[in-house]
């Protein structure tokens, strides 16, 4: 940790102003941007003794027990007229423990050990904080700092349950070094089995982790995790922050899960949702003390009109101080190693994003469009993670291209290490939908795949779970579709439309990990080609999980094609794991020809021959390279075809 917590280094735009000089009217806004952080890092050292004190937060709101059994109940309700804790352990009486108010809009209960010298509420008894409101309404609300919620098995209401275990996980393995090369297996824990149900962080460590592990990745990024009322969310409407979801098992398996990937030397992201929350009162933050602002803006600035959720007031301290220890919750009672922080768009601009179209030009990432509260609130949280967590991961998605969001605070940037290549995928699927095989441009493809800001890492991806929700489907079925139900035996001569499609998804992949960013992710199930789409158990499908599960199982019939496709993966994984093309420079590309549908490109000291063309190959193909030199042969797919030379 740096010396003083109130101040980052000597602000550096004039190399981020080198690197691209089109920025240089902006100045004043990095300087601008970089003042205001620098002005909240001292408040934060005057008025809360630091970040570090004031994002440790969570070892005082919601409830904690006390060296001598007591409790201490802490909650911030600025426009409640009373607090009442009531629950399993006062037989649901109303207003028998009154909380005491205290400054600032904070409400104190302090409750005694029993005669016993037990704590007065118990390990896993439901509890309620009962709200009276200032209009004279009585309201029953869930500790917004609740670590467990659950529901019974009839209920549609979440319940506040106290998680005091008597003999709590303790992680016995390090976090892993952050990798040169990132490899993400984005996973859904709920999903990741075969069976029609919702699967559970047991099944995820004993099942799932395993495959990643020999499939090559080093990271894995968990959706849906915080907790969620509405399971067909995905995990993006969030209700209860510091909560690990209760669907898929208890926090200590949660903890054991992501020690065991540590065990493998894989790191765990959080897919941490900042950005909004669910509209949902009774169980969620909104109008969580009877007011329609407290967390948020009040409408309509406080209120997402596409997504039906709540937006936060990123200006408001303490809304800083649950946001900014809600990170630090999850880092260090869980041990997560970072963050993906979801749709950052709608919290950069006042217009969320919504009815906007990004061209490029610099004058849409800056002036009043932009909301300078939001911004400097993730430039905080990231200066503070990287400060504390020298090895935390931190993605953005992004999907308007701002300029230096993965430069550091101290040149104005956001500090973010990595952002999504969201046009990527967007691409793929747009070829496929659209082109034929001979019309594809290999120009237009090449520029997709290197069209990124020098100096601000990107995440590449073929396909994520935004590609396969329903109503659209994974890229395997968007090029074998049916024929996937009955042609992908190797005891039955192979089709043409599976012949492919499997090379076909075979290159797109290896094309986007080679030439797409610096790290790759891929979504659970599709490095064997997963068939089908997404779709949550909802009215729609009559709360079905036929599609909210991932088919496993097709792996373990050895004539089924999928396993060549997982192989594949795996061996294209290993081969970065041993030449790094992730972490060099990026690709240097020699040929990107029309008509005979040709990529060629060297990275990393490896050599990259795609044939696209639909009907020829070539041999004695003359090609150029960066560096003179012998190039020998590491590896030859045929798929239509590719090639992978290393010099």
């Amino acid at each position: 940790m740096a010396d003083r917590e109130d101040s980052v280094a000597i602000p550096e735009f004039s190399f981020l102003l080198q690197m691209d000089p089109y920025l240089k009217p902006y100045e004043k806004d990095f300087k601008r941007r970089y003042e205001l952080l620098q002005k909240q890092l001292v408040r934060l050292e005057e008025t809360e003794g630091g970040f570090d004190q004031f994002t440790s937060s969570y070892k005082n709101f919601g409830v904690h027990r006390q060296p001598d059994n007591s409790l201490l109940f802490l909650e911030w309700a600025p426009a409640a007229e009373a607090l009442f804790l009531t629950g399993d352990f006062n037989d649901w009486e109303k207003f028998s423990y009154p909380y005491t108010k205290k400054e600032f809009g904070k409400w104190e209960l302090i409750l005694p050990a029993k005669h016993d010298g037990t704590p007065a509420v118990g390990h896993n008894t439901r509890l309620k904080v009962v709200v009276h409101t200032k209009e004279g309404g009585r309201l029953y609300r869930i500790s917004p700092w609740a670590k467990y919620v659950n529901r019974e098995e009839k209920s549609i209401v979440y319940d506040w349950v106290h998680w005091d275990p008597p003999q709590p996980y303790t992680q016995i393995h390090p976090r892993p070094k952050k990798p040169t090369s990132l490899r993400i297996y984005e996973a859904h824990v709920g999903i990741a089995s075969p069976e029609g149900k919702v699967a559970s962080y047991t099944n995820f460590t004993t099942n799932v982790l395993p495959r990643i592990k020999d499939l090559g990745y080093n990271c894995i990024q968990l959706m849906a995790i915080m907790e969620h009322a509405y399971y067909a969310s995905f995990g993006y409407q969030v209700t209860s922050f510091f909560a690990a979801s209760s669907r898929y098992g208890t926090p200590e398996e949660l903890k054991r899960m992501i020690d065991a990937a540590h065990s493998m030397g894989i790191v765990v992201l959080l897919d941490v949702v900042h950005s909004h929350a669910s509209k949902n009162t009774e169980d969620g933050l909104n109008c969580f003390d009877g007011s329609d602002s407290c967390f948020f803006h009040s409408p309509p600035r406080g209120e997402h009109k596409l997504w039906g959720s709540r937006l936060f007031n990123y200006s408001s301290w303490e809304v800083q101080r649950f946001l900014l220890s809600n990170l630090r919750w999850w880092m260090e009672e869980y041990c997560f190693d970072g963050f993906r922080f979801d749709g950052i768009t709608s919290m950069l601009y006042h217009h969320h994003g919504i009815g906007t179209g990004f061209s490029g030009d610099y004058s849409e990432y800056f002036g009043l469009q932009v909301d300078e509260d939001s911004l400097v609130y993730l430039m905080l949280a990231n200066h503070i993670l990287h400060t504390l967590y020298p090895d935390c991961i931190t993605v953005a998605e992004d999907v308007s291209g701002m300029p230096a969001l993965c430069r550091g605070v101290e040149e104005g940037g956001l500090g973010f290490d990595y952002r999504l290549a969201m046009a990527i995928p967007d691409k793929w699927i747009q070829i496929l939908k659209e082109s034929k095989d001979e019309d594809w441009d290999m120009g237009d493809i090449v520029h997709t795949l290197t069209n990124r800001r020098y100096g601000e890492k990107c995440i590449a991806y073929a396909e994520s779970h935004d590609q396969a929700l329903v109503g659209d489907k994974s890229l395997a079925f968007w090029l074998m579709d049916k024929e996937m139900y009955t042609n992908m035996s190797s005891l039955i001569p192979m089709t043409a439309v599976i012949d492919r499609g499997m090379q076909l998804h075979k290159m797109i992949r290896l094309l986007t990990h080679a030439l797409g960013g610096e790290g790759y992710l891929n979504f659970i199930g599709n490095e064997f080609g997963h068939p089908e789409w997404l779709d949550f158990p909802r009215e729609g499908n009559n709360q079905s999980y036929h599609y909210a599960r991932r088919q496993f199982n097709l792996l373990e019939t050895d004539h089924l094609r999928y396993h060549q496709l997982y192989a594949f993966d795996r061996d294209m994984n290993r081969t970065e794991d041993q030449y790094g093309w992730l972490a060099a420079q990026p690709g240097f590309v020699s040929a990107k020809h029309g008509e005979d549908k040709v990529i060629v490109f060297d990275r990393g000291h490896v050599v990259f021959i795609f044939n696209f063309h639909p009907s020829k190959s070539f041999q004695d193909y003359r090609v150029a390279v960066e560096a003179p030199g012998s190039h020998l042969k590491e590896h030859t797919s045929v798929c239509r075809t590719c090639q992978v030379t290393s010099r």
